[in-house]
């Protein structure tokens, strides 16, 4: 990436697609990584499935340990403490190829993820020797639990409670935790407690101390196979030297890792995509209807290409995301900034992470659901698969906070980075008179991907047009108007979405010629298309929730013009993109 770009920005102009990190540029030590963690899943974990689900003692935690030997529990941890210290590009691809191996994936990431990078990040160096080579090589097994059960999004309504002793050396902490993973297995558990009921305030607690207690496993939906329990803290007495990060900033460790868990997720989600359309294709060739295989009926083949553009799009804005936050931490750890200065730059993307967590999550529904409908009443049997597939994949809808709450995190956070002077969003949005009048006269360009770039600048001005009326219209009181967040956290997913495949596309034109882009090109030229009728929809509902009368009819007279585009034949298309699914029985631009 030659320069850096804000958290935000992109929805103000144009990127520059040679900033942008994408798949293809892995190299060699990223690719026998992905194939060490597939061999992992394929050898190890997938043969145990069943095991797994059944929680059967021992089995969970041994191949934690087994991950760990591979190296694979450690790419976030440094060097000096026992740890591979990889770029988040790695940290991804190992997500990714994990989310093969069901409900093992959810252990695994809790431990990696939620669980250990809040001592990475927040903890003293004596935390760090303490905790991290343990948890680097599964020895130790880590737990995260922040939601109580009067406090799931809304995290700082803890009703934990933390005292300090009498001599000075030790909290108190007591109250209860719900849906905490790896709850049974975990050996360090970051929680949370306000510190005499007031200073919100992040602990590491040894799971085996004194009035650490567990509720039943929960009995849930799907991902059968990880623990899921209460964590009951009964006058547990924890060092003051585990205390997490700083005394009443709890707040800046929890939101920043769940940041984190959320890029992280939508890579997880990635690979589930993966295998939904591996699975769907292989079981649309062979079965047989009307004397063909169903994957011969173009509705199906519609099916299939949808999941593959959604591969596309994921995959595109994950990786984008991961060079873009493996930028800022590098440029923080040259000028030898502090934890403070690493909290900045996680912080830097929430809304990027919050798109990953939001788009990713919604696509792999999509992917499982429709997979399901193709093998039709098999589907919905346990005897196969896609089955557990479906039900495992709706817990990330809620995981790291709702989507809801993360779709309001996206325009809400845009606009106090613009009133910080962080993103010039007024600046965009006062502009937009004049580059209306520009665009009203600007021919639609013939070609790709020049069509493309160009439909996509008037979908970012759509954006500003619809958030500009809101935020001048509401102010400060825009936060109560929820449907309108939500919508506009909408538009803003899909650019980025779309708008990563493009990129993505553009530097494989410039890398690999026009004839080896055709399938990432024609797939953009979908995404894009499909996109505009949706962004316009959903910007008139914006628009009406906020102006009236001639004020409504003049900008809806402007919207027009963004929205004014010329529709290409998709079916033709999709139906080229399923078609090289089927070539492979997978995701064509799959690379191992």
């Amino acid at each position: 990436m030659s320069e850096l770009i804000k958290g935000g920005a992109f929805l103000l102009g144009p990127v520059d697609e040679k900033t942008v990190f994408t798949p293809e540029e892995f190299d060699e030590i990223h690719l026998m990584i992905k194939n060490t963690v597939l061999d992992f899943v394929e050898n190890e974990v997938i043969p145990k499935t069943e095991e797994i689900e059944e929680k059967e003692e021992g089995v969970t935690i041994g191949l934690l340990r087994k991950a760990g030997e591979l190296g694979l529990l450690s790419s976030d941890i440094p060097e000096e403490f026992g740890g591979e210290e990889a770029d988040k590009i790695t940290t991804m691809l190992i997500t990714e190829c994990v989310s093969g191996g069901g409900s093992f994936a959810t252990a695994f990431g809790a431990h990696t993820g939620i669980g250990t990078l809040p001592i990475v990040f927040f903890g003293t160096e004596e935390q760090k020797k303490k905790y991290l080579p343990g948890l680097a090589t599964g020895e130790l097994i880590a737990a995260y639990a922040l939601t109580e059960p009067e406090a799931g999004s809304d995290a700082m309504n803890c009703k934990t409670v933390a005292t300090l002793s009498e001599d000075g050396k030790y909290y108190i902490l007591n109250g209860e935790k719900t849906f905490i993973t790896n709850a049974a297995w975990a050996d360090v558990i970051i929680t949370y407690a306000k510190i005499d009921g007031e200073k919100f305030t992040a602990f590491i607690v040894d799971a085996d101390t004194e009035g650490v207690t567990l509720g039943a496993e929960e009995k849930k939906m799907g991902i059968h196979g990880s623990s899921t329990r209460s964590v009951i803290l009964e006058n547990v007495k924890v060092p003051v030297e585990n205390m997490l990060w700083k005394e009443g900033k709890g707040h800046q460790v929890a939101f920043n890792i769940l940041n984190i868990g959320r890029f992280k997720l939508g890579a997880g989600c990635v690979g589930g995509c993966k295998r939904g359309i591996e699975s769907a294709a292989e079981y649309a060739l062979q079965r047989i209807q009307f004397k063909q295989p169903i994957a011969n009926f173009n509705l199906t083949k519609y099916k299939i290409a949808q999941m593959a553009m959604l591969i596309y799009t994921t995959e595109s804005l994950v990786y984008r995301l991961g060079g873009m936050i493996d930028k800022k931490l590098e440029e923080v750890i040259a000028e030898g900034g502090d934890g403070s200065k690493i909290v900045e730059a996680i912080q830097e993307y929430a809304i990027e992470c919050s798109i990953s967590k939001v788009y990713c999550s919604e696509a792999l529904d999509y992917v499982v659901d429709e997979a399901v409908q193709i093998y039709g009443g098999y589907g919905y049997c346990q005897e196969y698969p896609v089955e557990r597939a479906y039900r495992d994949s709706r817990i990330n809808r809620i995981f790291e906070g709702t989507n809801e709450v993360n779709r309001m995190l996206i325009p809400g956070t845009l606009m106090r980075k613009a009133l910080k002077g962080e993103v010039p969003f007024m600046d965009a949005v006062f502009g937009l008179g004049e580059e209306l009048k520009k665009l009203r006269e600007a021919e639609e360009p013939a070609e790709s991907p020049a069509r493309e770039d160009f439909i996509l600048n008037k979908m970012k001005k759509l954006f500003l047009m619809a958030a500009g009326n809101a935020a001048q219209k509401f102010s400060e009181a825009l936060t109560n108007e929820q449907e309108i967040l939500v919508r506009l956290a909408d538009i803003a997913m899909e650019i980025f979405a779309v708008e990563s495949a493009l990129l993505r596309t553009k530097k494989i034109i410039a890398s690999q010629g026009m004839e080896a882009a055709r399938l990432p090109l024609i797939m953009t030229q979908v995404l894009v298309n499909d996109m505009v009728p949706k962004l316009e929809t959903w910007a008139k509902e914006i628009l009406a929730g906020t102006l009236e009368g001639d004020t409504l009819a003049k900008t809806l007279n402007g919207l027009s013009i963004l929205t004014n585009i010329r529709p290409i034949n998709t079916y033709a298309l999709r139906r080229e993109i399923a078609d090289a699914v089927y070539e492979g029985k997978r995701y064509f631009l799959e690379r191992r």
